[in-house]
């Protein structure tokens, strides 16, 4: 078992921090939207587009670099960290996607792999977008096993696939507050919203006509929010499937 670390840039003056609202508006709002493309994708493509970081320099674990079950991967500190963090997720939900889309379940209709294949898109954006800026800071390619879920089953297909929309939701909420830079906030902003956008309408899939595309479980009642974990509650869950052991003791802390 190999320990992989990216080392950390030089570090820079902070840029001030904006304040950390979750997004909770565009999940209720998301059913006037025509389409999952034309509300999510298409806003990150064009905004990101404008303000990307360079990709960052150093030896990293290299985003070409594969790692293998069972290793250590220390997703590092300060903002590359918190970037890595969320790479690994992306990793994550993409690649259950990506099976989802190879070989559709077999009752699925014309709706379901229209949806399944756009969030795919988008969420190869999020990946591309990440190992882009992370640069040879990159955390390696995960490997990642998804046997506990039936593929043949769409229940159990969108089960899953809401339970990462959910997660991956709460994750960049919590993960807002740790960032220092304004730019890689404002990304984590734009991103949230495209996932709290991709849980809304799997559950629209999977309980049809009913209120759970924004239920009580991922909205609280009483502030309208969607939730928020930090990396320390995520990385368990999304370990599930991650056969390398994330490493989340360098990542910052949220500020008393």
């Amino acid at each position: 078992m190999k320990n992989v670390s990216p080392q950390q840039p030089p570090a820079k003056q902070p840029l001030s921090v904006l304040p950390v609202v979750p997004l909770f508006s565009g999940r209720r709002m998301f059913m006037r939207y025509a389409g999952v493309a034309t509300a999510t994708g298409l806003v990150l493509n064009a905004c990101t587009s404008n303000i990307i970081p360079e990709p960052l320099a150093g030896p990293g674990g290299g985003s070409t670099a594969n790692a293998r079950a069972g290793d250590v991967i220390d997703l590092g500190s300060g903002d590359v960290g918190v970037l890595n963090y969320a790479y690994a997720l992306e990793q994550a939900e993409l690649r259950f996607l990506e099976l989802v889309c190879d070989n559709f379940y077999d009752n699925a209709t014309d709706i379901d792999k229209q949806v399944f294949i756009e969030l795919r898109n988008q969420e190869i954006t999020h990946r591309e977008f990440f190992k882009k800026v992370l640069g040879s800071m990159a955390i390696p390619t995960l490997t990642l096993d998804y046997s506990s879920v039936n593929f043949r089953n769409r229940d159990s297909v969108l089960d899953t696939a809401i339970a990462f929309a959910d997660l991956a939701t709460a994750a960049y909420n919590g993960a807002g507050q740790l960032l220092t830079n304004a730019t890689n906030l404002a990304i984590g902003g734009i991103i949230v919203s495209v996932e709290a956008r991709h849980a809304a309408v799997v559950r629209e899939l999977r309980y049809p006509n009913t209120a759970q595309f924004a239920g009580d479980d991922v909205v609280d009642p009483a502030t309208g929010l969607d939730p928020a974990k930090l990396p320390n509650e995520v990385v368990p869950i999304a370990s599930k499937f991650i056969k390398e052991i994330l490493s989340t003791a360098n990542l910052p802390t949220p500020m008393a």
